[in-house]
């Protein structure tokens, strides 16, 4: 496994109160080309765990490993190159890209900040990008308001695929964006996992996303991992009685059918 999490605890600080306690005692491991799923409510603790394996909240107990380095541990270039080879993809894409600039300076700009080609290949490597997630290039001069949703989400996922990452956490990608355009990202996720080896650490709410992209899934509620298994495993023989709550949720589309038929 080249993704530990022991015990991990994460609590934000509440003036003259005691803390607040979002991540209690999770442990986790994903191994090098696997996908892992992690559902539950908003408010469960999912995006505060994925903020802290990345580097963005400190941890308040427990460790995290990364190719057997505590991350809380490493030094300057050894923490940049573990952000380089774990990256992330945010729920708006839209807010998540700088407004005043374009497809090609976002992309570029990546390569050039952090070495990953000489100056003159920077332009191919864009080209590249784009071809690698489905964009045309006649958006590589438009501004992240020109592009829709879902070509944003698009530009995230290249702008990742830049760093040439070993692990992807993705929060929530495909909830801020319409039904139609979905599976078509969640689609373009699962075969960039297959071809490029990628680790998938995919955080929803939405348990139809977590069942076509994740080998196994855990259920979080209220800081803790309830329930955790193969995805087949657990969306087939619920053992824990919040899973079968996010379970009888789903819709079924086809008894809806029936039933209006």
């Amino acid at each position: 496994m080249f993704l530990d999490v022991v015990d991990l605890r994460v609590e934000y600080p509440i003036h003259g109160r005691q803390p607040l306690v979002a991540v209690d005692g999770v442990s986790l491991s994903l191994g090098v080309g696997e996908s892992f799923g992690i559902v539950g409510e908003s408010g469960c603790g999912k995006t505060s765990f994925a903020r802290t394996v990345i580097g963005l909240q400190p941890p308040s107990g427990g460790t995290i490993r990364f190719a057997g380095k505590d991350i809380t541990r490493m030094s300057p270039p050894q923490f940049k190159a573990y952000r380089r080879s774990v990256q992330m993809v945010f729920q708006d894409a839209t807010d998540s890209l700088n407004p005043r600039m374009t497809v090609r300076q976002t992309l570029a700009e990546v390569l050039r900040v952090h070495h990953m080609r000489p100056p003159p290949q920077i332009g191919a490597r864009v080209f590249e990008l784009l071809d690698r997630v489905g964009l045309p290039h006649d958006t590589l001069d438009a501004y992240p308001r020109e592009i829709s949703g879902g070509q944003c989400q698009r530009v995230s996922l290249a702008r990742c695929l830049a760093l040439e990452p070993r692990l992807i956490i993705a929060d929530e990608p495909v909830s801020a964006l319409d039904v139609s355009v979905q599976a078509r990202v969640l689609n373009l996720i699962r075969a960039l996992q297959t071809e490029l080896n990628l680790a998938i650490l995919l955080i929803s709410h939405d348990l139809v996303v977590v069942r076509n992209i994740c080998d196994r899934v855990a259920v979080m509620y209220e800081g803790q991992f309830v329930e955790e298994g193969t995805t087949a495993d657990v969306m087939a023989h619920p053992q824990h009685e919040y899973t079968r709550t996010l379970l009888a949720a789903v819709p079924d589309v086809a008894r809806a059918l029936r039933q209006r038929g």
